[in-house]
């Protein structure tokens, strides 16, 4: 990014809710980890570069310890002889606050149950907005480090420092939002997990995205000339769909309409984002609770040739019977049994299937016993019995619990050298009307001919996970089909479609996107570092989506964009 041409502002999102379950485990280890190590790696490779071009970094990498990260970018600046401002933004850590908010009768209930937390949790941290980082910059900082600041803040941030905009300035903060959601995962917004990867030239190696700002907020967001990729409505479309629980999104700054959001192809590799319309920043944050949830372990069994099921059945009698107290042992297991093989294989391959068992629990020594057993079973096993991999010890895993607490009550501290100042919370929003979201389209009116094909013949798809919820984008590339998909996907069907365990489902709509959104409520269960499933995150789930075969108008499979 540094090298392929202009930049104002290097930014980095690194802190997912599972990231700060493994910067946890890292700063029990050691109190001064705890940070995202990475960041300090890529900083050693350009902050000479930065300093000379006037490149300003900004990055919420400091994870859990901000100011240990901001260190070690202090020790590259002496290490190259080079002064450099590093601003550090805290205020995130509120694990004092939310204890003594429960002290006084506050149950923390869960943002999406509304169930109360029971326990004691390791660390609590707040989604803080940009302010801190706007003025960090305005003082004067080369470098800005932050806390659990959200994704879209290290983008939010710079713009409104450069632009200097007011804390009212609702659109053009919704605008630099939607902006930062669309580059905060990298190449996914340049043709990384697009649903229609062969329309993407040269995926070798795809291109960083870039949000070119303007003062009222709206973006072009490109790439830089002769990278992998393409910036497509397509690509940014998709990312836009990604990880959002509805036409509304709050950020702790301001609350982004999606549904408002206007996408233009602007050139090659070029899409403007424009029309996005901003709520006063609601008068909550999102606060997110680790907790020790136990420990997990794993281990695959390899099953070759005939009677895959018998030798399953086998593997799995044997294995419970070595474990002291079975299947019992643990709090939850995960069996499944992967299908890879076919009759009369030509090669090894193709006689294969894998039986996969995972289990959790809170008593380490019975998790991490699972090993030793399925080891233990191997010269008494099925025929042709090997593991796809040596077992490992068990692995301790955190929940994560998301509540939401007064924005007032948190504000932002920055230090750059030996200054430090506050920054305020957000105020509880004023009252303001604002239009309601839009329903479904107007229904599909064709009569013609229909074939049964996957649904990926006319529509794209991404999915992803918010704490214990499944985040699933599926959209439509013209208005046609958009009609018929807003009839078709009745609630019904939709529950035909997803897997069976998906219980409530929250459905919306963005008609500018031609898209309809589906949040599918505690289907990860206790977060993505606690789940067993083979697809933890909700990864692969639109792409499922994709695959299921559904009655589509002829007509729009010959016009397909």
């Amino acid at each position: 990014m540094v090298d392929g041409g202009p930049i104002d502002v290097l930014t980095g999102d690194w802190l997912a809710e599972l990231t700060m379950g493994l910067l946890l485990k890292q700063r029990t280890r050691d109190p001064g980890a705890g940070f995202a190590g990475t960041f300090v790696t890529q900083v050693r490779d350009v902050l000479a570069d930065c300093l000379d071009r006037g490149i300003k970094i900004v990055s919420n990498a400091g994870g859990l310890n901000p100011e240990a990260c901001a260190a070690q970018v202090e020790a590259i600046g002496q290490a190259i002889g080079r002064p450099v401002k590093v601003a550090v933004v805290t205020g995130d850590d509120v694990t004092a606050a939310f204890a003594a908010a429960r002290a006084s009768g506050w149950s923390a209930p869960h943002l999406d149950t509304g169930a109360s937390f029971a326990g004691e949790p390791d660390v609590v941290n707040a989604y803080l907005g940009c302010w801190g980082i706007a003025e960090a910059l305005a003082a004067g900082a080369d470098v800005v480090v932050a806390g659990r600041v959200s994704d879209a803040s290290v983008v939010a941030g710079p713009a409104a420092w450069r632009f200097g905009w007011a804390h009212d300035d609702w659109d053009a903060l919704a605008g630099a939002v939607v902006a930062g959601h669309v580059i905060e995962c990298g190449a996914q917004a340049t043709g990384g997990n697009y649903s229609f990867v062969d329309e993407i030239p040269d995926m070798t190696s795809p291109g960083f995205p870039i949000a070119e700002i303007a003062a009222d907020g709206s973006a072009v967001i490109t790439k830089h000339p002769g990278t992998g990729g393409a910036v497509t409505v397509g690509t940014v479309t998709a990312q836009l769909l990604y990880e959002i629980d509805g036409p509304r999104y709050p950020n702790p700054d301001v609350v982004a309409r999606f549904d408002t959001v206007a996408l233009t192809q602007d050139g090659p590799d070029r899409v403007r984002i424009s029309g996005v319309h901003g709520e006063p920043a609601p008068g909550t944050v999102k606060v997110g609770a680790l907790a020790a949830g136990g420990w997990r372990n794993r281990t695959t069994f390899v099953l070759t040739g005939l009677d895959v099921e018998a030798k399953a059945e086998l593997a799995q009698k044997q294995l419970w019977a070595a474990v002291p107290g079975g299947r019992g042992a643990f709090d939850e297991v995960r069996v499944r049994l992967l299908r890879a093989d076919r009759p009369d294989p030509a090669t090894m391959q193709e006689a294969t299937a894998f039986l996969t068992v995972a289990v959790a629990g809170r008593d380490r020594a019975a998790v991490g016993g699972l090993a030793r057993a399925a080891v233990e079973t191997a010269l008494a096993g099925y025929p042709g019995f090997f593991l796809s991999g040596a077992p490992g010890a068990a692995s301790e895993f955190t929940t994560f619990w998301p509540a939401l607490m007064p924005a007032a009550d948190f504000p932002q501290h920055v230090r750059l050298g030996d200054r430090t100042w506050t920054v305020p919370g957000a105020e509880p929003p004023r009252a303001t009307p604002c239009p309601e979201p839009a329903g479904p389209p107007p229904a599909w009116t064709g009569t013609g001919p229909t074939r049964r094909v996957p649904l990926g013949a006319v529509v794209g798809a991404r999915s992803g996970d918010k704490a214990g919820n499944a985040t699933l984008g599926i959209w439509a590339r013209d208005e046609a089909a958009y009609a018929w998909l807003g009839g078709w996907l009745t609630e019904e069907r939709l529950r035909g479609l997803l897997p069976p365990e998906a219980a409530e489902l929250r459905r919306w709509w963005l008609p500018n996107l031609r898209a309809v959104g589906v949040t599918v409520v505690g289907l990860l269960g206790a977060g993505v570092a606690a789940n067993l499933d083979l697809d933890a995150q909700a990864k692969g789930l639109g792409e499922f989506i994709r695959a299921r075969h559904a009655d589509v108008p002829v007509e729009l499979l010959t016009t397909r964009a």
